[in-house]
Order: structure tokens, then sequence, then C-alpha cells
């Protein structure tokens, strides 16, 4: 009889009871003997040496090349689903996260490291696309949890996923084919060829191609969005010219383009103020209200008639008070259907290059490993997945070319440089929206997207090298002492490492208020008496442009372990490392930031922008952020393990976990936050053990961990830029893990796992979602100039009157044109804008009765400032909004609790060497918070997925056939959530695991 085994995964932590397990364990011995089914070994490599996976006093999970195939695993989605304590999601640039008992990528931004170590042949990977392709001839998978602070890469705080690929075999020629189809018209082909040259030298070449139609169905035009286009081919040549020689070289490429969508949906709850955008008494299925954007504030008929009068307001694309331009879109419910007028394009390719040689000098062996990465993104997609309201757009275009056909004079017919790139067949549309451009001009200079409605898309890209050196000498002393040293260099460059935000209504703000900017100056050189030399301009860049023009790792670390057998059982492992980081960042942020004359090739070259360069040395009004940052530390592990019988290990452990800080891009406008995020640390405690019960047919293992966290590096939203803080945080738990043989035929496998996470001291943060803070006597303003919100709180707490009455005070002043320059000694705006006062947000919204009002951040503090006007002694104006205390709050991503079980049974087909093998896999994850926020809008609710096949095997595996479905009843499972800045209207993006899939596959192995 042949048994298809379904996959060894071990590194179960303590918490259950092992008397309880004993005493069962008792009970079945009683009933008769079963034949024996002996579970064959895994070798690992987590103490980076070759291990029985029950041997080694770590926390890890392998899964060999059959375990892949026989659990459904194609995929980091598919793999954290069988693996307690860990969620996997895709994030909101590009790029995913592992995070592991709590502890993930958190951290976003060029500088960042990674919590979770991603290694492919034990060395570390910078930005993997690794994700992207489903899995194809590897060996096993490991995954270790907790802090690895001695022996693997850069050193990961929450620990290390080690994809191991299969080598050439010098053994005989072997090759294998697999061909798959499903339903969206899924295509998947793999194969793999084995060939030994000669008795010392092989070769092995191994595919994969993925094709398929959209998961999401797009209700604009019918198309199915979210599709998959990739290929990848990895190549491996392994020479042993002796005994004790082994040398070999992987090549390794990935190919995709297609239009996978970064952001799969978005969530809201719509506030009809406009103030917040999006409120955050849940996740609805509205759209973000358009009048809270940045585009909408700058185009509004208010915001315009405060710059030029009313003849300049009658150019708005709307009102802040009227319809938005998402109003009238359908709401959709299904994350599976969106309403977007732009398709999303995704490009993305990696190459990797490894080479080791190992040498065996009987008492030691030197192995020495060197890698070259390079990878490249480029990914854009619907920025609100909606469609803009463009009738609402009409009068203020059809007054833009009014203006331009000179009906209003020869100075304002300057904006038909706008109206040109703009709208160049008039109001009606088509509809110019900039493109991303190394020149920073966009529409103005000839970079444009035109469309039959306005557009608003985003833009992400990355490209990335590395380099990556080691070396490990290891012993083999036949005395009670060994040890490990070692040494790697990584040196990683990104350039261009980019996220830009295009849309239709900033394009348009660049160029009214470019135009607005002529005409100021050049009426100021006709009241001076001077000839009008000031040309017409546009502002640049005419879009969000993030732009990290370079950023520089180099890292080095030293590290070793002395193992020390105190007795035949009893055996004590030290490691130490140090650990050195050298960043350097060079980064600009801009948008409609300065004056550029039309015609002008590159923005940046514009006489009207100064710049603070480092190479030119030219004092300006627009820095380029240069900074370097180095971190160093020690860090290491302490393990003391006992034998208990040759089956039966207990290990106790203590480590410390070290990530390095990090910089912080520039920010547009400036708002009172750090440049730089500071390291974080860990002090992990773990006892565990790990069993073989029943003549090998029972396999149980089981851990428990404490975590003293310090700094934890976590993400936010400001001002278009993600920016990183740091808490505090305690975390304990417990994971089990079992799998079981009790006949030949039949193989179970559970496990289970409980995390308890929260922020164990006082940091109070501004959460962006409510400014207020929770507090009911607070007004939240909405800053017209740029999209942001500041919060205005009464000095004495409960007297709400105060703070409204304030606003409604300083927003009258604007509107009477009262507000006065202290520098020029004149009025600061035109009069007419017509803001309105302060109005409380809708019920269910969690505003905790705050009030809300659009408004000018600035004017409020200058108010308050100077004692003017009613009540602004009685108030304080906070630019950032009011913190809150996170104190308590659970981590973000980390689900309370996961149980998975499954089984298979093998059933011999009557002697003909063919059998059939029936599987199910079944996966209960908890609740959790997409934000260490917490509250309802953050929640991301508990779900099952159930997974399920059955496989005809023919005589020696030498073919095979497969039914299967995964994900069986279409959970629509949210994995992870990014909540977006106040000047994009505060949505939620969402991100999910894949829907049902079904299909046939058919293979052969020979």
């Amino acid at each position: 009889m042949t048994t298809k085994f379904i996959g060894t995964r071990a590194s179960l932590l303590f918490g259950a009871s092992l008397a309880g397990l004993m005493a069962s364990s008792g009970a079945l011995a009683q009933q008769p003997a079963p034949p024996p089914a002996t579970m064959p070994d895994i070798v690992v490599t987590a103490q980076r040496e070759s291990q029985s996976l029950q041997s080694v006093p770590i926390s890890v999970s392998a899964f060999t090349s059959e375990s892949l195939k026989q659990q459904q695993i194609d995929n980091s989605l598919d793999l954290q689903l069988s693996l307690p304590n860990t969620i996997f999601t895709k994030n909101n640039f590009s790029k995913s996260s592992f995070t592991i008992r709590g502890i993930g990528d958190l951290c976003v931004g060029s500088s960042c490291d990674s919590a979770t170590g991603i290694t492919s042949n034990d060395l570390p990977l910078f930005d993997t696309r690794l994700f992207e392709v489903e899995y194809f001839d590897l060996e096993r998978v490991e995954v270790l949890r907790g802090p690895q602070g001695t022996l693997f890469g850069r050193n990961a705080t929450s620990g290390v996923v080690n994809f191991i690929t299969a080598r050439p075999d010098l053994s005989g020629i072997h090759a294998s084919g697999e061909f798959e189809y499903g339903n969206y018209d899924s295509k998947k082909v793999k194969g793999m060829l084995n060939v030994p040259l000669t008795d010392t030298l092989g070769v092995r070449v191994a595919g994969i191609y993925v094709k398929r139609d959209g998961y999401t169905k797009n209700l604009y035009d019918g198309s199915h969005l979210d599709g998959r286009d990739i290929y990848a081919v990895r190549g491996s040549v392994r020479w042993e010219p002796s005994s004790s020689t082994t040398i070999d070289l992987v090549g390794y490429y990935f190919h995709e383009r297609d239009n996978r969508l970064r952001i799969q949906k978005q969530k809201c709850l719509r506030d009809p103020t406009g103030v917040l955008g999006c409120l955050p008494g849940r996740l609805g299925n509205d759209y973000t209200n358009g009048n809270a954007t940045f585009g909408g504030t700058l185009t509004s008929r208010e915001y315009l008639t405060m710059q030029g009068g009313p003849g300049i307001g009658a150019l708005a694309l709307g009102s802040l008070y009227g319809p938005d331009a998402n109003l009238g879109n359908p709401l959709i419910s299904d994350p599976r259907t969106v309403n977007t007028d732009f398709h999303p394009t995704f490009f993305s390719d990696e190459i990797q290059a490894q080479l080791r040689i190992e040498h065996d000098f009987g008492p030691v062996t030197l192995r020495v490993s060197g890698q070259y990465q390079r990878t490249r993104t480029a990914a854009s997609q619907d920025y609100n997945l909606s469609v803009n309201n463009a009738t609402r757009m009409l009068p203020g275009l059809t007054t833009l070319q009014a203006y331009g056909n000179g009906v209003a004079g020869p100075s304002l017919a300057q904006f038909g440089q706008v109206a040109a790139a703009l709208i160049p067949n008039g109001p009606a549309g088509p509809y110019c929206t900039s493109v991303v451009d190394d020149s920073a001009t966009g529409a103005y200079g000839g970079h444009k997207l035109c469309a039959a409605t306005p557009q608003d898309f985003d833009r992400t890209s990355l490209f990335g090298r590395a380099y990556t050196g080691e070396a490990i000498l290891s012993s083999k002393f036949d005395g009670p002492f060994n040890f490990l040293a070692g040494a790697i260099y990584s040196n990683y460059r990104n350039r261009n490492a980019d996220y830009n935000v295009n849309a239709f209504n900033v394009d348009y703000a660049a160029g009214v208020l470019g135009v607005l900017t002529s005409l100021g100056q050049q009426g100021a050189q006709q009241a001076a008496g001077q000839p009008v030399t000031y040309p017409t301009v546009f502002l640049a860049s005419p879009y969000v442009k993030n732009n990290s023009q370079i950023f520089q790792l180099k890292s080095y670390g030293l590290f070793g372990e002395g193992y020390v057998d105190l007795d035949d059982r009893l055996k004590f492992t030290a490691g130490l490392r140090y650990n050195h980081d050298s960043k350097f960042n060079r980064a600009r942020n801009t948008v409609i930031s300065f004056p550029v004359p039309y015609g002008t090739a590159n923005a940046f070259d514009s006489p009207y922008f100064a710049t603070y360069d480092a190479d030119a040395g030219r004092p300006g009004i627009q820095p380029v952020q240069l900074r370097n940052a180095t971190f160093s530390e020690f860090t290491g592990r302490a393990v003391l393990d006992f034998q208990i019988t040759p089956r039966n290990l207990l290990y106790a452990s203590y480590s410390r976990g070290y990530k390095s800080g990090g910089i912080n891009p520039p920010l547009l406008p400036i708002f009172s936050i750090s440049d730089s995020f500071e390291p974080e640390f860990v002090n992990a405690f773990e006892i565990g053990t790990k069993n073989s019960f029943l003549n090998g047919t029972l396999r149980f293992n089981a851990s428990a961990f404490y975590y003293q966290y310090k700094g934890l590096q976590l993400s936010r939203i400001v001002s278009r830029t993600s920016v990183n803080d740091n808490v505090d945080a305690d975390i304990y738990g417990v994971e089990l893990e079992a799998i079981a043989k009790p006949v030949p035929a039949l193989t179970v496998n559970i496990n289970a796992s409980y995390l308890h996470t929260k922020v164990s001291s006082d940091r109070y943060i501004t959460n962006p979602r409510d400014p207020s803070g929770g507090r009911s006597d607070a007004v939240i303003v909405k800053d017209i100039a740029n999209g942001s919100n500041c919060t205005v709180l009464p000095n004495t707490a409960g007297n709400a009157a105060a703070a409204n009455n304030f606003v409604n005070f300083v927003n009258g002043e604007i509107n009477a044109g009262r507000v006065i320059n202290q520098s020029t000694g004149r009025p600061m705006f035109r009069p007419g804008a017509g803001l309105q006062g302060t109005t409380p947000f809708p019920a269910a919204s969690g505003m905790n009765g705050a009030t809300g009002a659009y408004g000018v951040c600035s004017v409020l503090a200058s108010y308050v400032a100077s004692a003017g006007g009613t009540g602004a002694s009685g108030v304080t104006v906070l630019t950032d909004g009011n913190p809150v205390n996170l104190r308590g709050n659970r981590l973000p991503q980390a689900p309370n609790f996961k149980v998975s079980a499954g089984a298979q049974y093998s059933v011999d087909l009557g002697g003909n060497g063919m059998t059939l093998v029936p599987r199910i896999d079944a996966i209960l994850t908890g609740g959790s918070y997409g934000s260490v926020f917490n509250g309802n809008a953050n929640r991301i609710p508990s779900y099952v997925i159930v997974n399920a096949q059955m496989q005809l095997n023919g005589r020696d595996d030498r073919w095979f056939a497969r039914a299967f479905v995964q994900n069986l009843t279409n959970s629509n499972a949210i994995t992870g959530l990014y909540v977006s800045d106040q000047p994009s209207g505060l949505f939620t993006n969402i991100f999910t695991l894949e829907p049902r899939r079904y299909g046939i596959a058919v293979g052969m192995n020979f």
C-alpha cells in the first residue's frame, strides 16, 4: 500500500497539558497495536546546520515539497493558513507582510527593515517578489517563529521564512510535469528536468507559468480585473569536485505583467459633512466624500474665491457644501465587484543569482555564499476605485474655456494654457490627467492620459539591487563542545522608490493656482511701475510625487554560537551577534509646490525653484531630504535543552531581538513629526517540548512564549506620506501542533494557537480617523488649503460652545476678508468665500458628539497665538489633532487564536499500484484589528477557510490526476487593512484571501 504523506509541520508551543497528552497516548496504547506507520523525519537548517526537525530547540514549522502539494499550499496566502500565530497579507504599496506572533512588517518606507526575514537558501532577500509567484520545485519551506537574533540574515524580530530550492540530484535523470485548469479560465503549467552530466556534475531546470482571468468584476465596462500572467524559471548547477567539496549555483528569474489589483476594495462610512470624508463608526460600503480630499478643497468655489475673488471662484469644480465627485457611484457590498473607469496595470520582475561553496575540512566545515538580486516594480490603479462625476465640473470648465478664449480680458486669457492642457476639446471632454514623468511637469509638459471621465489613479514603483556575502565556519568535534561562527555583509540600493497620486482636480488646481500666481506677480510689477516680465506658470508637480530618489543600506553582522553537552542528555547553547546598519536616504515630496513657466522641460529647472542640494549647496524653499542614520547593537540567545528520551525533548530559551530604526520621508505641509524613528528591541522567553509517541505514529510539539517589546515600529499616513512611530508592547501566547498516523493509510494534522498582545506603556499619537481623540467638545476642521485636519479644543473641558463659537467667528473673518497678513499688513484673502459654521457629525458616526467645519488651520492658530478675536484665549488649536493613549490596545494583524486541522486517507485500488487519496483541511482564524488604534472601523472579523481535494496516483507515483477546491465556502476573508490619510478622505483599503477556486490537474513523474 502506498501512502501519500501530507507533510510534517513542527513547532507547537507549550500551553496544552503535556501530561494530558501522555495520558491519552497511554489510552491509545491499550488498543490493538496498529501496523508501524512511522513518519519520515524532516531535516531543517534552522540553526544553519542540517538537523532533524524534532531535535531543534526552536519553534519551527517545515513543509516538504510533498506536504505543500497535499495541503494545497500554492503561495504565501495559503502557507499562513497552516501556521500557528501567523498572518500573511498584501499591503498598500505592492508589498506584503508576514506577521508572526503579533510582530510583522508594520513599518512602511524605503528605510524600513523587514521584521520577518525572507530568505532563499538561507540568504536574505530585499523587496522580493517571491510572494507574487506560486511555489514550484521547492525542497521545503521553513518558518522560524520568534526573534532570530543570532544566526539569520539581518536580524528579524518576528521570525524567518526560508525557502529551500531543490538542487540537482546526481543519482539519475528525473523529470516532472503538471498541468492545471480551473475556474476563472485559470491555466497553470509546472515542469522540472534534472540531468546528471557526470558523476560529479548535474543540472536542474524548473519553471512555472500561470495565466487566469480576474477575480474582480468591473461594473463600469463589464471587464474582469485582478488577473494573472506570470512565469518564473530557476536553473541550478551542482558540482562535487571531491567528496568533501560541494559547489552550488542557482539562477532565478520571475516576470509578471497583467491587471493585478494591488488594492482590491475600499471601504468607507461616508461623512456627509465632508470634514473627514469617511467616519470612524464602522467600515461601510460607501465612497469617501470627495469634498474632503486635497483636490476637492483646492478646486472648491470657497477656496478659489478666497484666493482670487468671485471671478476666480467661478472656475471652481464644485462647492464644499454641494455634491461631491463620488456622489452617484453605486454602493457595492461585494468585495469582488468594483466600479472603476481606470484599468490597473502591474509589472514586476526579479533576478536572483546565488553561489555557495562548502568544504569539509574534517573537524570543521566552511561554507561561503554570495547572492545578487535585482527587483523592479511598477503598478497603477484607480486611487478611489470609483468614477468621478463630471457633471458638477461643467460650470467651472465652461468658465475656464471662456476665460482662455479672452472673453474676460487679456490677463485672464492666460487660463487658456490650462484649458489646452486639460480639456483640449472643451468642457465635455475628454479630460486629461497627468501621468508620472521624471520632469514633474505632467500634463503641462505633455505627459498625460486623456479619457471620457476625469481620472484619479496612483502609481508605485521601485528599482532595487542587492549584494550579499556570507561565510560560516562550523565544527564537528567529538568532544562536548562545538561552535559556529560567521559573518555576513549586504549592500542594498534602490532608486526612484516612488509613490504618486494623479488626479484631474489636482492638475486643475495646479493650473488655476499657477495662473493666479502669475497674475499676482504681474500685478505687483505693474504697481511698481516695472515691465511685466513674470511668465504664465503652473505649479509643480501637478500630482503627488513622494520620491525616495536614492536609498542605500550597508549592513554587516558578526555572529557565533557555542554548543556544550553538559551530559548525555543536557545541552547548553549560547550565541552572540553584532549588528551594524548604515542607511542613507535622499528624498523629495512635492505637490503643486512651486511655479514653473510653461515650456520648461524639467520642473526642477524652473527659475522659481530653489532647493537645498548637498551637491549644489544652494539654500532654498523646497528642501531635498538628505539623511544618514547608523545603528549598531548586540543581540543573542541562550538555550537549555534536555533530551528526556530519544523521542522527547524539553527546552527553554531566551533571545534578544533587534531591528534598526530608519528615516521618515519629508512631509508637505510640514507637521510636527520626527524625521526618523527608533530601533525596536524584544526580549523573548520561550519554553517548549517536541515529542514522538506511539512508535513514531504521533508527533506533538508545544511551546509558550512571552515577549517584552520596546519601540515596536508602526506606520500611519500623514499628508500623503507614510510615517513611522514606536510603541512598547507585551506579547504572550501558546502554540500546539500534532500529526498522527493511527493507521498507515490515515494521516491527521492539527494545530492551535492563542495570542495576547497589548501596548504596554503610555504612548500618545493622533488617530487620523478621529483627530478629536474622542472628545465631544472638539471641533474638527478640514483645512481647505491642504486637505488635512486640525482640532480646536476648549481650554475648559466640556465647554463645546467656546470651540464652536471661535471657529464660527474666524470663518466669518475669512468671509469678510478681514484676515490680515502680518508680514505685508494687507488682507490675506478676498471676501466672499462663504465658509459656513460648525455642524454636528451624524449619529452612529463614532464621533462622540464632536462637530466639524471647513476652515484654514493656520488662520485659526494665528488668532489663538495673537489672542485676537472672540474666544481666542479660551481655546487651543492642535495642528496634528488631539492624541490618544494607545496603552492597552491590541497590536494590528494579531488574531487572538487560530485553529487548523486536516485529514487524508489513502485507498489502495486493488493491488494494481494505484491509490486514491481524498483530503480536507479547515482553518479558523480569530478576529483582529488592522490598526493599533483598534475601534470598530479597524476590526477584522474572524473567518473560516475550507479546502478539499481528491488525488488518484498511478503505480509508483508515475502519474496523478487531482480534483480540488480551495476556499470551498467562498469566504471573503480580510487579512489586512490600510487607512489612507486625511487629504485622501480616510477611506480604508482592504486585502483579502482569494475567492473559491476549483479545477483539475494532471501530472507525470519519471
